[in-house]
């Protein structure tokens, strides 16, 4: 009787323990090389700048300026997941922007039902998008480039092409802080406290995710790996609380900053652990397959372009309330670094790859550039070439690994240490076939 031959035993020890650290994959291995290309950015432009860099009143700056872009990311890699884009949404947000600010200084609206308004509005507008996308049939890139410049238009003919101010009570979602409070110590209590509680949430998180992996069986990281993980990280937000803590008087974290991280957790969990998040990434991957099992393609594309809109009107309101007035020249371009974020943090051309995590790394890739290169006296002509080369570059390395058939950089080193690690790609094939990768899903029964 011929006896089974066992599976060869994994190696494991040193560096590739250490592989285990952000997960493993290709997206993983994607999202670990840009978080080392930011790492390497920031030390760049703080030697450069001469510490400014790292400065709290640069820091805080730095978070209010680029919010909205980060948020408009947040949903973009949703979209760009599902195999579409959006071109619409710098447009959108201030079309709401402008709506938001005439109704709260023309139609004497209270704060929040303005917000209310904004939001409803943008949930109509992506509800119209939505539906030429998803059961007309007409190419999100048509339907957005068609909202782009009627939403654009839009904001011009309410606002008269003039600038709409806000009162003061708004302006805490753009520009406000978080409060401080107790005994003065030289910094932030409110900022110290919330670095302590996310300090706290991410040991919970490693702990549970760990007695998880235990519940359910499966191959988890040896523990000094994540004691080494999270040192690192605790390590992280533990110094940028203490900058963010020590701003000049009357500042802290702002408000704003808060906004987008609840936002980042909510939609981590949805794309993450939830069935709605799963079928945008099988519509992006294979959408026929998808179809086979049962997904409703069409659903799926319209709440991804709705919610598409939903946030740019959040990123609206926010950029509105931190200028303190609604203009004809707000949201100009937004679209290009959004999309740009998107990319440069590890999501595929052809949709399904793509997370949150890695959006948000690729966003502050774009915030520290501008914001280095305005340090450094860099003229907008060269910082717009400079960021033009370096999202070239990085979907040029993510389309020609992928058409080799092999992984990025970081994950051909990893696949050298296991072989056995699985790369999580697409199913579908790479192709040169414009009808084959622009997947109208429209086209399907459900």
């Amino acid at each position: 009787m011929s006896a089974t031959p066992e599976a060869p035993t994994k190696k494991s020890g040193g560096i590739r323990d250490l592989g285990k650290m952000f997960g493993s994959g290709q997206s993983s291995g994607r999202q670990v090389g840009i978080l080392g290309a930011l790492v390497v950015i920031i030390i760049l432009f703080q030697i450069l700048t001469g510490g400014l860099t790292l400065d709290p009143v640069n820091l805080i700056n730095l978070v209010n300026q680029n919010v909205y872009v980060l948020i408009l990311a947040i949903g973009m890699v949703m979209v760009i997941i599902a195999g579409h884009i959006d071109l619409s949404v710098g447009s959108v947000a201030a079309f709401v922007g402008i709506i938001v600010a005439t109704s709260m200084n023309s139609w004497h609206f209270p704060w929040p039902i303005a917000i209310l308004l904004g939001l409803v509005i943008g949930a109509a507008i992506g509800a119209w998008q939505g539906f030429w996308v998803a059961y007309v049939g007409v190419p999100a890139f048509v339907v957005t480039l068609a909202g782009m410049l009627i939403f654009r238009g839009g904001n011009q003919f309410i606002g008269n092409s003039a600038t709409v101010p806000v009162p003061d009570a708004y302006t805490w979602i753009g520009g406000g802080f978080i409060p401080d409070f107790g005994p003065d110590f030289g910094y932030s209590n409110g900022t110290l406290i919330l670095g302590l509680l996310a300090a706290l949430a991410l040991i919970w998180q490693e702990v549970r995710a760990r007695r998880t992996q235990t519940l359910m069986g499966a191959e988890k990281a040896p523990l000094w790996v994540s004691v080494v993980k999270l040192v690192i990280v605790e390590a992280v937000v533990i110094y940028a609380t203490y900058l963010f803590a020590t701003g000049r008087p009357g500042t802290s974290f702002p408000d704003s900053g808060i906004i987008l991280g609840a936002l980042i957790l909510i939609y981590a969990f949805v794309t993450k652990s939830t069935t709605f998040g799963r079928h945008v990434y099988a519509v992006g991957g294979n959408w026929r397959a998808a179809e086979l099992s049962g997904v409703k393609i069409k659903r799926i594309n319209f709440f991804v372009m709705m919610n598409m809109s939903i946030l740019a009107s959040v990123a609206g309101m926010i950029s509105v309330a931190r200028s303190v007035a609604s203009g004809p020249g707000d949201g100009v371009g937004w679209e290009l670094d959004a999309i740009a974020a998107v990319f440069i943090g590890g999501a595929a051309v052809a949709g399904g790859i793509g997370t949150i995590g890695g959006t948000i790394i690729g966003g502050l890739v774009i915030a520290i550039l501008n914001n280095g290169l305005q340090l450094l006296g860099v003229g907008v002509d060269r910082v717009q070439i400079i960021k033009g080369l370096v999202l070239l570059v990085a979907v040029g390395v993510d389309v020609y690994s992928r058409k080799q058939g092999r992984p990025s950089l970081i994950g051909r080193f990893s696949r050298n240490r296991d072989v056995s690690a699985p790369i999580d790609r697409p199913s579908v094939s790479p192709t040169d076939s414009v009808e084959e990768t622009s997947r109208s899903q429209s086209t399907t029964p459900n």
